[in-house]
């Protein structure tokens, strides 16, 4: 099990609460999220199915019932969408949450610790780093379809989970004040990523500027597209995206980007060389592809032009979020070593200038990929 071990024990009277069916034969760690710990629960019947248990980082998610809200909107209007798509599978594309015997979708234990309860889609997996152009093409649809099913769910009705998330301008607030304060005195270790950041904060604000300005629609977006928020089935193809703790109003180009940070990169997100850090344009070519493929027909002509500011905006976002966790002292991010969030920050930023070396290679591909899917009427339309 992950840091803070929690008892098996108490993790038992925690199931308690749900309506689970069958018996508990195990329970182990499971996945590689940075937030939450989640556990596999294994059931002793084989005719009834295996859960994953979380307890949510209420440090992080400071108000979960709203969140919870959040997801059993999304959940509820994913699985009515998709219950009138022919060949669809509801109960296979999207997230079921167990309710607790009080019909809550999450319990509250006696330390105040939230927890919460998913069916396991059996016969799936993730993957932390892209291994094919299929893959990618696959993760595009994934996020692609998924925008375009929730195109027409009212922003309205859902919650900010986290305030501000994607906001570059508040990003940079908070990152001052990191370095006003600078409590262990590691600002000194970060000077050139503290330079990287502040001659790019201008530019990375064009996307905030554009909404004001009314030319970007908020919709309802994901807002953590890592390619491991896609489960695939095992011929590779994509099944369900999960993750949903950050659906919320938001741009196009901010679930756009942040997949592409993680489907493109040739490294790993916290990559200690940063000369292994570098673009796969194939991959790039097939997400690409298979996003629009499900959502040039919604997306306005300034949408998609905003797509390239995403691709450098995100990365600069994460890395500029993982630089202020570490001048602050590792309270946000799970870290192995003192300089992890440091060592991601160098990454992510690395990642900024290969994407800016190859602006209008990657622009060229956005438009020639709208280009094959956009109708004339759909010009029109927009």
């Amino acid at each position: 099990m992950k840091d803070n071990p929690i008892a098996e024990q108490h993790i038992r009277e925690v199931l308690s609460h749900f309506t689970l069916e069958g018996s508990i034969a195990g329970i182990s760690s499971y996945g590689s999220g940075h937030i939450h710990d989640t556990y596999f629960v294994k059931n002793s019947k084989a005719a009834c199915p295996n859960y994953l248990l979380q307890r949510i980082n209420h440090n992080v998610f400071r108000n979960v019932p709203l969140l919870m809200e959040n997801i059993e909107q999304v959940t509820q209007h994913l699985r009515k969408k998709l219950a009138k798509i022919p060949g669809a599978s509801p109960e296979k594309e999207v997230l079921t949450l167990v309710p607790t015997y009080g019909k809550q979708s999450f319990y509250c234990d006696i330390n105040g610790n939230y927890w919460r309860v998913y069916f396991l889609l059996e016969g799936t997996r993730s993957y932390d780093l892209v291994g094919s152009p299929q893959q990618a093409y696959e993760g595009g649809k994934a996020f692609g379809r998924f925008l375009a099913l929730l195109s027409d769910l009212d922003i309205d009705k859902l919650h900010e989970s986290i305030p501000d998330f994607h906001n570059i301008e508040n990003r940079l607030r908070l990152f001052k004040e990191a370095m006003q304060k600078n409590p262990l005195g590691r600002a000194e270790q970060a000077r050139e990523e503290i330079a990287f950041a502040q001659q790019r904060a201008e530019e990375m604000s064009t996307i905030c500027r554009m909404g004001r300005e009314g030319r970007l629609p908020l919709r309802v977006t994901h807002n953590d597209t890592k390619f491991n928020n896609v489960l695939l089935d095992r011929f590779d193809k994509a099944q369900c995206v999960i993750d949903l703790d950050t659906v919320m109003p938001g741009y196009v180009a901010y679930d756009f980007g942040d997949a592409i940070r993680t489907t493109v990169n040739k490294a790993a997100e916290d990559e200690r060389e940063l000369d292994k850090i570098g673009i796969n344009f194939e991959f790039f070519n097939a997400f690409t592809e298979g996003f629009l493929l499900e959502t040039s027909s919604i997306l306005t002509d300034e949408e998609i032009a905003s797509l390239s500011l995403g691709v450098t905006l995100l990365p600069f976002i994460m890395g500029l979020r993982f630089l202020t966790d570490y001048i602050d002292g590792d309270n946000y991010y799970k870290t192995q070593f003192p300089e992890h969030n440091l060592q991601r920050a160098r990454a992510q930023f690395r990642l900024v200038q290969v994407l800016e070396e190859n602006r209008e290679l990657l622009q060229s591909t956005i438009e020639r990929a709208t280009a094959s899917y956009k109708t004339p009427l759909e010009d029109h339309q927009v």
